[in-house]
């Protein structure tokens, strides 16, 4: 549904700009794609207005990595070890994966992060065995409505470490042929295997290519004990650190590779429920917090984990306060401020996420200019009244059924609680019969019982 003028009328805004703060009833308009003007009331104007009274309104969420091509297979490695994700989902699914599959799995997976108030999705695409892979996966999030950013990467079988195969320069294609300009929708970025999983040479290659088509780089580090080789230090040894780059998971790199982040400028991704559940380590947030590195909050795999942000919000606040207290405990000392806040989480999956996903000019705030990519969260629920502290109310209580309304650039995408373009069922059937096709032929009857054997090699 496109309008030219819209106004969010007396919700209680939370724009994440420090200027304008918190208006307990505001207004927010917006005039051809963009907030024209957040206050706490903008006076009469000829424009389609939403009631949000009673609601929480607030910028978009921001997923910075994401896997989104095993939207299809989504919970079959919850009850997994990590090794049995790789020897499971990387040994057995990936490579049976069609290009119609990555099509079915991007439209899914990034509707399903859109319904849940998520309006930019990093997809970590790292399945893309053909270039009709990539093509197909790209028209998924295309035709999804969402704000995306493409992260091209390997195919399946490149993804064996320590691998010696260099990136494909199809990359030089799909930027031409995709992106020739970044202004769009779903803008484009390269997901690289990094200093864990390939040679220095290929490393080398990689990051080279990456830059000589223009554009940003994420990359996994850290992750357990695959990031116990200082892969920041092997990046500066090459010279490859640089602002343009985000780097995934970070849980087990050193100190010194923390400052080695702060310096270059960099941004981090934590995806703190998967972190937990696949024993990466600890999580990077607080680490990251007290050096004023970038943080952003991601999903990563559906398979082990659920989709939505709450959710994840959630594990990061748990997840560092429980290292906090743990070591409070340990050293017989009380804590009398807690080092990471609600509102900090928020701004991770807002602001931060802006800054992860290179969109922090156009996208993370509710500030006049910026890209009008907003969701409203009903606080007319029995877990929100009264409604005391909307920034914890959001964070500790939120769920996807809240999330009424979105808009992404302007654009009405979501109404009444329900997406405005895309039928469920519909939906459904097409990732059913991927699914099942994929299934058949890796010769699993029940996917919910698989248990594959656990890889016992290394790489993700």
């Amino acid at each position: 549904m496109t309008t030219e003028r819209v106004l969010i009328k007396g919700g209680h805004v939370l724009s994440m700009d420090p200027v304008i703060g918190d208006l307990a009833a505001g207004d927010v308009l917006i005039e051809d794609g963009r907030v024209a003007a957040v206050a706490a009331g903008v006076g009469d104007v000829d424009a389609e207005v939403i009631d949000a009274t009673g609601s929480i309104v607030l910028p978009g969420l921001v997923d910075t990595h994401r896997h989104t091509w095993q939207s299809l297979i989504r919970h079959v490695s919850t009850d997994w070890t990590l090794p049995q994700y790789f020897s499971g989902v990387r040994g057995v699914m990936g490579r049976l994966y069609s290009a119609e599959d990555m099509y079915a799995a991007n439209l899914v997976g990034s509707l399903e992060a859109l319904d849940a108030g998520i309006t930019t999705l990093v997809d970590w695409s790292h399945n893309n065995n053909t270039p009709e892979h990539a093509d197909a996966a790209i028209q998924g999030l295309r035709d999804s409505g969402m704000r995306a950013v493409f992260a091209y990467g390997n195919s399946n079988d490149e993804w064996l470490p320590v691998s010696e195969i260099p990136h494909s320069r199809d990359a030089e294609r799909i930027r031409a042929q995709h992106f020739a300009s970044q202004d769009g929708l779903v803008t484009m970025a390269m997901a690289l295997r990094g200093p864990q999983f390939t040679t220095p040479d290929v490393t080398a290659h990689d990051f080279d290519l990456a830059r000589e088509i223009d554009v940003p780089i994420t990359v996994h580090v850290g992750d357990a004990l695959w990031g116990l080789n200082g892969p920041i230090r092997a990046l500066e040894a090459m010279g490859k650190l640089g602002p343009d780059i985000t780097y995934v998971h970070c849980n087990t790199i050193g100190d010194d590779e923390f400052d080695l982040i702060a310096g270059s400028g960099s941004c981090i991704s934590v995806a703190p429920e998967l972190e937990m559940t696949m024993g990466h380590g600890k999580l990077a947030t607080l680490r990251a917090q007290e050096r004023g590195i970038p943080t952003s909050i991601s999903i990563d795999v559906c398979t082990s984990v659920g989709g939505d942000m709450f959710s994840a919000m959630r594990a990061m606040l748990a997840g560092s306060r429980y290292e906090v207290n743990l070591k409070a405990i340990d050293d017989r000392v009380i804590i009398e401020t807690l080092p990471l806040l609600a509102t900090d989480v928020l701004r991770n999956a807002t602001v931060g996420g802006a800054q992860a996903a290179w969109l922090d000019e156009d996208l993370g705030s509710l500030t006049p200019g910026k890209r009008a990519d907003v969701i409203v969260v009903s606080a007319d629920t029995w877990s929100m009244v009264p409604l005391n502290n909307p920034a914890a109310a959001v964070v500790e209580s939120g769920n996807p059924r809240l999330v009424d309304t979105i808009l992404v650039g302007g654009r009405i995408v979501k109404q009444d609680g329900m997406l405005v373009d895309h039928a469920l069922a519909d939906v459904r059937r097409l990732a059913e019969s991927a699914r099942d096709r994929i299934a058949a032929m890796a010769g699993v009857d029940d996917l919910s019982t698989w248990q594959p054997a656990p890889y016992d090699g290394v790489g993700r």
